[in-house]
């Protein structure tokens, strides 16, 4: 049975197309680019990753703070992207009739940024890629929103709906641990993000004409978030800088803290010999797994 959730911040005569298939053309697109340009679309070479924006942590806090953004809309090959996607449609959709497209598209944005911040600080010298820390984002806030929300719909409907999220996560986030070169602390930063967010947006501004509330909503968490890269900065002792890092001054400066990444420039590092691309990838098991995926 289908049910039609009511959408309080959706606003009438928006367009047929919708923001998940935009986020997913944009995904689609730099993987393209990627591919044209390269030598391979299965597995692709960390220095290239680095090079169309990943989360590289060394260089993501010695200035290059796009990359906690850039490296949601990069993958490290075909199946990563295409599970990824695979998820992408079926909670973005969902999530963009319940929120609408612009409160939709900030907490995708945002959860991204909030997973890409946590992967930084914990693991500074491996490089990550991938949407899936903003598609963990996307599950929690549809949990809290609708384990907190007022919907016209049947209780049996958002039970349900709640067990799939749930499943989902939980079952994602096990086989994170179990699983080698899954991001599993990006999975968890997105998660508690849009936790965070779907809760906050439920209780202060659950309505359309509450827009004051749910822009300060979002500048609440992001100015929260950048404390986090500020303190993650400290935390490393690195100055807080913005810009492209010098490659040549970093490489004749041992007594900095935070290396160049290796794969990217392997010869100028001196701390980390070795390192291992962590793809936010979303598992997925020999068989199918049908309650992950909420029933749509």
């Amino acid at each position: 049975m289908r049910f039609e959730l009511s959408r309080p911040w959706v606003r009438r005569g928006q367009s047929t197309i919708g923001l998940t298939q935009v986020i997913f053309g944009i995904n689609v697109a730099v993987f393209l680019g990627m591919a044209l340009s390269g030598s391979t679309i299965m597995d692709f070479p960390v220095r290239e990753l680095v090079q169309w924006g990943a989360n590289a942590g060394a260089l993501t806090m010695s200035g290059e703070w796009w990359r906690l953004l850039t490296n949601v809309f990069v993958h490290g090959g075909l199946i990563h992207i295409a599970f990824n996607m695979w998820c992408l449609w079926n909670l973005g959709q969902l999530c963009e009739s319940l929120y609408g497209r612009w409160t939709y598209a900030a907490i995708y944005l945002i959860c991204g940024i909030g997973a890409s911040l946590a992967s930084a600080a914990w693991h500074p010298y491996v490089p990550s890629v991938g949407a899936s820390g903003a598609i963990f984002g996307l599950a929690g806030a549809l949990i809290t929103a609708l384990k907190l929300g007022e919907f016209s719909v049947p209780r049996a409907a958002l039970s349900g709906t709640l067990r799939s999220l749930g499943a989902f996560v939980v079952y994602n986030l096990v086989f994170g641990f179990a699983l080698p070169g899954i991001d599993n602390t990006a999975h968890i930063g997105g998660l508690v993000t849009g936790l965070i967010l779907g809760a906050l947006i439920a209780l202060i501004a659950p309505r359309q004409d509450q827009a004051p509330r749910r822009v300060a909503i979002f500048v609440v968490v992001i100015v929260a978030l950048a404390a986090g890269a500020i303190g993650t900065a400290y935390h490393y002792g690195i100055p807080l800088r913005f810009g492209r890092v010098n490659y040549q001054h970093s490489a004749n400066a041992p007594e900095r803290r935070m290396p160049l990444i290796p794969g990217c420039h392997a010869e100028r590092s001196r701390i980390v010999r070795r390192t291992i691309l962590r793809c936010r990838s979303i598992p997925t098991p020999a068989t199918p797994f049908r309650s992950a995926i909420p029933v749509l």
